[in-house]
């Protein structure tokens, strides 16, 4: 599965800085941080009203939709599907519970309480 994410982060790469008037993908990286976060918000929403509605077809198409705009803003800010690929498989066989209580218990976290 990696190899067409990696594949799709190639191209994504490939369109920085590209014609924004030919390419979906240059004109959202040129508009910058706020939409494409917004893109994923709406992706996101879309994706949930699918499931919600118990559409299996519109939840994959859905969650396509979120994952590529997600491969977006990882391109954006100099990141790979690996580095999202390596946090899982760190977290592989650790109690989501286990998890969130380490995170929340970090020296990070309590300093954001602040």
């Amino acid at each position: 599965m990696s190899d067409i994410l990696d594949r799709l982060a190639d191209t994504i790469e490939a369109r920085k800085g590209g014609d924004a008037d030919a390419s979906y993908v240059s004109g959202l990286l040129a508009r910058g941080d706020d939409a494409i976060l917004k893109k994923i918000g709406e992706e996101a929403t879309e994706t949930v009203m699918a499931a919600k509605d118990h559409d299996k077809l519109r939840i994959v198409g859905e969650t396509a939709d979120l994952w590529f705009h997600c491969l977006i803003m990882l391109a954006h800010y100099g990141l790979r599907p690996s580095d999202v690929l390596f946090e899982l498989r760190r977290r592989e066989g650790i109690s989501g519970i286990d998890e969130k209580a380490a995170r929340a218990a970090s020296p990070r976290a309590k300093a954001e309480r602040k």
